[in-house]
């Protein structure tokens, strides 16, 4: 989580200017499989952070309500919108996407978000695709939708608003002030005498 954190505000901070590389982090759909044999929890945080979400409150190992992960996000209104997330590494079930959208009912999201390895198939999308729409002033985006690790990987996102400032799961860090530049000859070594 404290990666995911951390990226989060140096995106918030420095926008696109923020290039940096994580050391062991996954690149690969085959580094992803062996961070989810080897640290089944570790994969889940890693493949939330890829789409900007967090953990959900139980950092306990067991059942969590169905909930993997949680993204907030502000559309306009005062009020906060939710999205939830299922992280599944295992074999892909269609009773996985049917549990999704009951978490989404019970928990009042706006969307559920179902990230997979395996591709599912095109039943489950038909399914997902007549949950219906969130719909925001920029207008609609499916109530549930499935990515597979291979996807986000290749930088496919969320179908969510994504204006400005928007994700708000993490507190924000503020903008990044333009640096001065350094006073040529202050710390060179030739004027200290060293």
């Amino acid at each position: 989580m404290a990666i995911g954190l951390i990226k989060s505000r140096l995106q918030a901070a420095y926008g696109a200017a923020a290039t940096y590389t994580v050391i062991g982090e996954p690149t690969t759909v085959d580094g992803a499989a062996r961070l989810a044999e080897e640290a089944p929890y570790q994969f889940q945080a890693w493949a939330l952070g890829l789409v900007g979400a967090r953990r959900s409150g139980q950092v306990k190992k067991g059942a969590d309500k169905g909930i993997d992960g949680q993204l907030y996000f502000h559309d306009g209104s005062d009020k906060s919108r939710q999205i939830v997330f299922s992280v599944k590494a295992g074999k892909l079930q269609a009773g996985y996407v049917r549990d999704l959208a009951g978490v989404v009912a019970q928990e009042k999201a706006d969307i559920g978000v179902l990230i997979s390895f395996e591709k599912p198939t095109q039943q489950m999308r038909s399914w997902a695709a007549g949950q219906g729409f969130y719909e925001s002033p920029w207008g609609k985006h499916p109530r549930l939708q499935l990515l597979t690790v291979g996807e986000l990987l290749e930088g496919k996102r969320i179908d969510y608003p994504q204006t400005a400032g928007v994700n708000r799961t993490y507190k924000q860090a503020p903008k990044a002030k333009k640096v001065a530049e350094p006073i040529k000859g202050l710390f060179d070594n030739d004027e200290r005498g060293d």
